[in-house]
């Protein structure tokens, strides 16, 4: 589970200043976590649990100072609340992020101690996978407590999540064409995917089976190739900044890495809909207002990738591949419904995505 919404949090103040500021988060409580035998330094940040337990994953990254490691669990967890309260989850939002490169300090140890301080927390927060953590590593974590998800399925978890994550990206590319061109298809249409890895590639084929014409780009070259194996009728861009001139292109899909959404990217794009997997696409506050002066329907990342938080909050209940599916594809109609709210108000759909997400926090507050 990956980072989903722009920074709400900068350095500026102070980390303790910001802790504390309602309107940079408000965030219930966070632990700084500490196991001198293990090597461990961690943060876990509980964003809010109005809705219910929060639920985020743990990213393992070697951040530059402790401060950008608390920011940034921070900021992440906030996403977290808006990410589940617009999935229909009963889960407030909860990130955790291990200090130190994974491939140096990683070890069975570390991840033990780590999840002795999920326990510790009695079931507030409930964590699984992120950003240089793995499922192998949740079996490990899930060894000290009972609140980890994304597991393997040989330890009674769900395993891979890119499969739902791919399907639900795919219902809010379909609400985005309902909603600009009246029919639910990418038939016929062109679309550009930005990133054809773990998630990627299941869209592709989405995207294919709904006769939709696909040009792909990715820094890995055996990614594109495992596709165009398959699929020798799917073009490729030499770049991302090549893919989003494509003429004629109806729909762009960033699946890669954030940010992808920016001031060079934006007055670029050929697409007339933005849709895709990618974390974080909004560079700044102010470039979706940017995408919409330009006439582009900007379906919110957090909305439509929420197909993995799906997932890995059903593995709570007894993962069924089924029941999760039936989740996912109601991302279309609340995707519609984030377009309708947009119109309705004359914002951008990001502000209406927040301002549903928002509401639904209240209510829960209000009982």
């Amino acid at each position: 589970m990956t980072d989903v919404r722009p920074p709400a949090v900068s350095a500026d103040g102070g980390v303790l200043h910001t802790l504390f500021r309602s309107e940079q988060g408000g965030h219930e409580q966070v632990v700084l976590c500490q196991d001198r035998a293990s090597g461990l330094r961690a943060v876990i940040a509980i964003h809010d649990t109005a809705l219910g337990p929060a639920l985020g994953g743990t990213r393992f990254h070697a951040y530059a100072s402790e401060e950008e490691a608390v920011l940034d669990a921070l900021n992440l967890s906030r996403g977290m609340s808006y990410k589940n309260a617009l999935a229909g989850l009963d889960h407030g939002g909860g990130k955790a992020v291990i200090i130190g490169d994974p491939e140096l300090i990683k070890t069975e140890e570390l991840l033990l101690a780590y999840g002795r301080f999920v326990a510790s927390l009695g079931g507030r927060y409930v964590t699984a996978c992120d950003v240089g953590t793995y499922v192998a590593d949740m079996d490990v974590v899930a060894r000290t407590n009972k609140w980890t998800t994304g597991r393997s399925p040989e330890n009674g978890g769900a395993g891979d999540s890119s499969v739902l994550t791919a399907f639900g990206v795919f219902q809010g590319m379909r609400a985005s064409a309902q909603h600009l061109w009246g029919d639910p298809t990418l038939r016929g249409r062109k679309v550009g995917v930005a990133g054809v890895g773990k998630v990627g590639h299941h869209l592709v084929e989405h995207l294919l089976q709904d006769g939709a014409e696909v040009v792909i780009t990715d820094v890995r070259a055996e990614s594109i190739e495992r596709i165009r194996s398959r699929h020798p009728q799917v073009q490729v861009a030499p770049d991302t900044g090549s893919l989003i001139r494509t003429p004629g292109l109806d729909v762009y899909a960033p699946c890669a890495l954030g940010g992808a959404l920016n001031d060079e990217s934006v007055p670029a794009l050929t697409a007339k809909v933005v849709c895709g997997a990618a974390n974080n696409q909004l560079a700044h506050p102010g470039v979706e207002k940017d995408l919409s002066d330009r006439g582009v329907l900007y379906a919110p990342d957090y909305v439509v990738n929420a197909g993995g938080v799906i997932q890995v909050a059903d593995e709570l209940h007894g993962f069924d591949f089924d029941r999760c599916k039936t989740k996912a594809a109601k991302i279309f109609d609340t995707t519609l419904a984030i377009f309708a709210r947009a119109k309705e108000d004359g914002i951008p759909p990001a502000a209406a995505a927040d301002r549903l997400a928002e509401q639904r926090m209240a209510d829960a507050r209000r009982g």
